[in-house]
C-alpha cells in the first residue's frame, strides 16, 4: 500500500444508522450463559451489522412443563433491537423434560424431541409459544443447528459415530421434524419466515435433496448452511451448486449463510482446530468469504461470532471439563473464568475492523454487479517482473448502496500456508473514472491511485496499472 496516496479514514456506519444490510454476525450459545452480552451489546452494534443469529434454548425457557419463561430472551432481543440490529432466531436444542437423552447433556445440545409423540408435540407446543411471544419483533425463525452433524441430530448417548453412516435416516427424519415445525411457526404467525437446513456440510448435496423431498420445500422461506473450511477457493463452485438443487424444488427459496468464521488460535476448540490460525488468518478468512458469499446472491450472510467462547457442543452437566473447550471465533476477544463463561473487557480484534468496513462498504441494497473488465500482465517493476499470472485471482463486482460501484479483489492462496503479496493490471469499462479510490477492507482506510496506476483508454475505458495485489481483499471503488 505505500505506492498509493493515503486521503481519509473511512467512517465506520452503526447499526442504527443503517436501514438494512446483507451483512450479519452471529451472537450465539446465550442459551447456555456462556458470555455476558451486557458487555457487547454497544460493541456489536458498532460494528454496522443488521442480521444477528440467536439461539431459543428450550431447555433454558421450559423448566416446567408447560411453564414459559422467556424473560432472558427478552432482554437479549430486545438491547439488540434497541441498538437497530434485526435478531433471528435459531429453534434448538432439546429438553430433559421431555427426552431421556438430554438430561446429562449440557444444553440439551444434540437432542432432538423426535423418540416419541409426547416428545414431539411437547416441542411444537414450545415453538408456538416462542413465534406467538416474538411477533412483531423477530420475522425470521430458524428450525434446529446442523441437524447433519453427528454431535447434533444423536439418538443414543455418544452417538457420534454412528450418526455418520445414518445421514440418510437422519435426513429424513429431520425433514419431516423440519416440515411439522414449519407448520407450526406460520400458524403462530403468518407474517413469519422459516427458514431450515442448517447444513453443516454444503458438500454433501445427498443430505440436502433427502430432507427437501420429504416435502419440506413446501413449507419454507430460507436454507441455511454454514461453510467452516481453511480452503476458500471452491466456496462460490459449492453455493452454486446449493442454489442449482434448491431451484429444482422452489427457486423462491433464498440461501442464508448462518455460521462461518476462522480462529485466532491453533489451540482452540471446535471446526478447524489445531490449524494454524492467527488473527491475521482470520481476518482474511472473514473478508474473503464474506464477499464470496454476498456475490453469489444469499439473502444475508453471518459471521461466527460476536465473542470469543466455549464451543459447549457436548458437554456433560455433571463434568464442568468436558465443555471447557475454549474456541476463539470472536471479533471480541475475552478471558475466561473457572466455569469457562467469557469474562474481562471484550477488546476488538483486527477482524472487528474488518468486519465493520465490509459492514459500512456493503450497507443497503449493496448486490452483485457483473462489471465487464478485463485482466493485463503487464511488466512490474515492484514486482521485478510481470503482473501476478496466478489462477486463483479473484474479482468480484458490486453495485453500492449509494450508486458506485466497486471490484473487490484479492489472490485465493491457501490461507494456512501461504501469503501474497504482488500487482495486477486490468481495463475496466463503463465506470464512473472521475474518482477512482483503493479501500484496504482489512483497516478502512482510502487511498488515491498514483498516476501511473490509472490510465484512460478513451470510451469510458481505464486501465489500472500495477496496482496492489495481496491475499487480503482489497476494493477499487468508481464514483
Amino acid at each position: 500500500m505505500e505506492r498509493l496516496i493515503f486521503e481519509s479514514q473511512m467512517e465506520f456506519v452503526p447499526s442504527d444508522k443503517i436501514s438494512h444490510s446483507r451483512v450479519g454476525i452471529g451472537f450465539e450459545k446465550l442459551d447456555r450463559g456462556v458470555f455476558d452480552p451486557y458487555k457487547a451489546y454497544d460493541k456489536v452494534a458498532a460494528i454496522g451489522v443488521k442480521p444477528i443469529r440467536l439461539q431459543s434454548g428450550w431447555a433454558r425457557t421450559e423448566k416446567e412443563k408447560g411453564v414459559y419463561d422467556f424473560a432472558w430472551l427478552d432482554e437479549i432481543v430486545d438491547h439488540l433491537r434497541s441498538r437497530g440490529l434485526e435478531p433471528w432466531l435459531d429453534l434448538c436444542y432439546g429438553n430433559a423434560l421431555y427426552t431421556e437423552l438430554a438430561k446429562p447433556v449440557f444444553g440439551a445440545v444434540g437432542c432432538p424431541p423426535i423418540m416419541s409423540e409426547e416428545e414431539m408435540q411437547a416441542w411444537l407446543r414450545y415453538v408456538d409459544a416462542t413465534v406467538r411471544h416474538f411477533s412483531g419483533r423477530i420475522t425470521l425463525y430458524e428450525i434446529w443447528n446442523e441437524p447433519d452433524n453427528a454431535f447434533s441430530w444423536r439418538h443414543e448417548e455418544g452417538d457420534y459415530k454412528v450418526n455418520v453412516k445414518d445421514n440418510v435416516r437422519n435426513a429424513r427424519e429431520y425433514g419431516i421434524f423440519a416440515t411439522e415445525t414449519a407448520k407450526a411457526i406460520k400458524k403462530a404467525d403468518a407474517n413469519a419466515r422459516v427458514a431450515a437446513g442448517s447444513i453443516a456440510h454444503l458438500e454433501n448435496l445427498r443430505y440436502v435433496n433427502d430432507i427437501l423431498v420429504t416435502g419440506l420445500y413446501r413449507y419454507i422461506d430460507a436454507i441455511t448452511f454454514h461453510i467452516y473450511s481453511s480452503y476458500d477457493g471452491e466456496r462460490q463452485q459449492n453455493i452454486e451448486a446449493l442454489r442449482n438443487l434448491v431451484d429444482l424444488y422452489n427457486p423462491n427459496i433464498t440461501l442464508i449463510q448462518g455460521e462461518a468464521g476462522a480462529q485466532t488460535r491453533s489451540d482452540g476448540n471446535g471446526a478447524m482446530k489445531r490449524f494454524s490460525w492467527t488473527k491475521e488468518k482470520q481476518l482474511k478468512y472473514l473478508l474473503r468469504t464474506l464477499i464470496c458469499d454476498l456475490w453469489c446472491g444469499v439473502e444475508f450472510t453471518s459471521y461466527f461470532s460476536t465473542m470469543d467462547m466455549i464451543e459447549a457442543l457436548r458437554g456433560r452437566i455433571a463434568d464442568t471439563a468436558t465443555y471447557l473447550d475454549y474456541g476463539y471465533f470472536g471479533v471480541l476477544s475475552a478471558e475466561f473464568d473457572e466455569n469457562g463463561h467469557s469474562t474481562g473487557e471484550y477488546g476488538q480484534k483486527p477482524s472487528y475492523y474488518a468486519l465493520s468496513t465490509l459492514a459500512s462498504l456493503m450497507q443497503g441494497d449493496a448486490a452483485r454487479y457483473d462489471m465487464p473488465w478485463a485482466r493485463e500482465y503487464l511488466p512490474s517493476r515492484r514486482v521485478n517482473g510481470v503482473d501476478c499470472q496466478d489462477n486463483t485471482l479473484k474479482v468480484y463486482g458490486f453495485k453500492l448502496h449509494d450508486g458506485r460501484t466497486a471490484l473487490c479483489y484479492w489472490n485465493c492462496v491457501p490461507l494456512l500456508t501461504h501469503t501474497y503479496e504482488g500487482t495486477v493490471s486490468m481495463s475496466v469499462y463503463g465506470q464512473d473514472n472521475s474518482r477512482i479510490r483503493i479501500i484496504d477492507l482489512a483497516t478502512g482506510k482510502i487511498y488515491k491511485l498514483s498516476e501511473e496506476m490509472i490510465e484512460d483508454l478513451g470510451n469510458g475505458g481505464v486501465g489500472l496499472r500495477n496496482i496492489p495485489l495481496t491475499d487480503t481483499p482489497l476494493a477499487v471503488v468508481f464514483g
